[in-house]
């Protein structure tokens, strides 16, 4: 085992971004693989569930992405050190409100005919996985941005915060993955096949970590950029689809409470690990 984390450390942050988006995938999978046990998911653990991962990723954008964005562009920029932050915030939020319009797509608990993006043809199963898709881009590039920052040996960017943000993300894909799994499962499809389209959500995460990874690696001064462009992606990803998605059932407290859970155990994560 210390073999293999010494190995880890050693590599290049492309590599550590494939490693650590391999294992946020997986853990999509493992989520997917919960409709080989059950055929219908309790609402009241799939909005806990929902809950969680929305304060996972919540504090993941502030204690892994923004405020390092925040120190980082003291230290790579001679702007203000809160603009480079909130344009790249802004951008993130805006780039992924541009795709929810020009990409067809369906929230989980959602109706087929509730579909965002322009009107299609396309299967509901296609649909869901569309959706948790476009949402995990986001995800992939702030892991691998978080290793490529590591290389330059700034002060705020710290591999510790950054396996931590691996952690915290894979955390709230487990949900993410039950949630395009078991609806499809209830709606008649094989087990084999609903596993399918539900773990097919997460492959997105480590094209998009090395690309992340890759990119800051090219050019250091848009270090903080994309790390507050992540960051302001995943925080539409939670006020646009992972909050109402909890809340949609009238489960209200419980959800609320699964999502300071969320937050507390990344924020712990990102403070020991970071």
């Amino acid at each position: 085992m210390n073999d293999l984390i010494i190995w880890f450390l050693n590599e290049h942050p492309a590599m550590q971004a494939l490693v650590a988006t391999l294992f946020t995938w997986g853990v999509t999978a493992l989520g997917a693989s919960l409709v080989f046990f059950f055929r219908k998911m309790n609402q009241r653990v799939l909005d806990a569930m929902l809950g969680f991962a929305a304060g996972v990723m919540i504090a993941a954008s502030f204690w892994s992405l923004l405020a390092p964005a925040i120190a980082l562009s003291e230290e790579v920029s001679t702007l203000p050190k809160w603009m480079p932050a909130l344009i790249g915030f802004m951008s993130g939020g805006l780039f992924l409100a541009g795709m929810d319009k020009i990409l067809p797509h369906l929230h989980p608990g959602l109706a087929l005919h509730e579909a965002e993006g322009p009107k299609t043809g396309l299967r509901r199963s296609v649909l869901l996985v569309l959706a948790i898709t476009l949402h995990n881009i986001p995800e992939g590039l702030a892991i691998g941005v978080a290793f490529g920052a590591v290389s330059y040996g700034l002060p705020s960017a710290t591999i510790g915060a950054a396996i931590a943000l691996a952690i915290g993300i894979g955390l709230q894909n487990f949900p993410e993955g039950t949630a395009v799994s078991v609806p499809l499962r209830r709606e008649g499809m094989s087990r084999r096949k609903a596993f399918f389209y539900g773990q097919l959500s997460g492959v997105v995460e480590p094209l998009a970590g090395v690309a992340g990874a890759l990119l800051v690696l090219s050019m250091q001064a848009i270090l903080p950029y994309a790390l507050a462009f992540a960051a302001g992606a995943m925080i539409f990803v939670v006020i646009e689809e992972l909050i109402p998605e909890s809340q949609l059932a009238k489960n209200t407290d419980l959800a609320t409470l699964a999502t300071l859970l969320g937050f507390s155990v990344m924020m712990t994560l990102d403070v020991a690990l970071g």
